[in-house]
């Protein structure tokens, strides 16, 4: 069974369409602050993407209005629900949500489909300080401890981290938990663990918002890095026997 790389980015942007511009007059600092949006996750999305000419899917607006990295009915679902309306919500959903959870799910399904087994990589970034804690971390790889073939994957993406650079602090599930609410928990729950990998990538955002040079470089060193372990990861698959194609999509 080979692997097909599917790449996301939840959190790529903080455009405000206009029907809703009204929400954030005079709070441009707060859109362009990580709970607009993630800084940087973009760019490293499409690094990545550029390298493993792997399929790149995007959020078009901002968190703030739609989350797209929880289920649908989370209580953060809506950051600016008090100023929404019912129906507003409900367009919102309709015109972004679903149909952004949607593709990446039929690409995702299309290629298990073809006998291939998916790593879908969500890409994120971090802020360095949340509530006064510093976060301790330039890389965090967040899994679900519970699929055997995550933990292998990030394993390997940690070595072929520390192989290129060893100024790197990476951290799994950190900061937070790769089995909390979130895309690729839900799409764990579609797929078996033999179909599909889940990975989070968190980069902390004092990389993206540094000195450029270091950024370009850790962009670089990243997509190497991932490209190294779907080799490593594919190899440490056919060892446990998985050759083929594991059955139904469904667990």
């Amino acid at each position: 069974m080979s692997d097909f790389l599917v790449l996301s980015c939840e959190h790529a942007r903080n455009r405000v369409p206009a029907r809703f511009a009204r929400l954030f007059r005079g709070r441009g600092d707060l859109l362009a602050s990580h709970r607009g949006h993630d800084p940087g996750a973009l760019e490293l999305a499409r690094a990545c993407a550029r390298r493993l000419q792997a399929p790149l899917y995007f959020g078009a607006i901002t968190r703030l209005l739609v989350e797209l990295n929880r289920s649908a009915n989370h209580p953060a679902q809506f950051a600016a629900a008090k100023s929404l309306t019912i129906a507003e919500r409900d367009s919102l959903l309709r015109q972004h949500y679903f149909p952004y959870r949607s593709q990446v799910e039929a690409e995702v399904e299309k290629a298990i489909g073809r006998g291939l087994r998916v790593v879908h990589v969500s890409v994120h970034s971090f802020t360095p300080q949340l509530d006064g804690t510093k976060r301790r971390a330039d890389v965090g790889l967040l899994y679900d401890p519970a699929r055997p073939g995550e933990t292998a994957f990030c394993a390997i993406l940690k070595t072929a981290l520390a192989s290129r650079r060893q100024d790197l602090k990476v951290r799994k599930n950190y900061p937070y938990l790769g089995k909390s609410d979130g895309f690729t928990t839900a799409l764990r729950k579609k797929w078996t663990a033999g179909d599909y990998l889940g990975i989070e990538l968190e980069v902390n955002q004092r990389w993206p918002l540094g000195e450029m040079t270091a950024w370009r470089i850790l962009k670089r060193d990243l997509a190497e890095a991932l490209a190294e372990s779907l080799a490593g990861s594919h190899a440490w698959h056919k060892s446990r026997g998985h050759s083929g194609p594991l059955g139904g999509h469904r667990p």
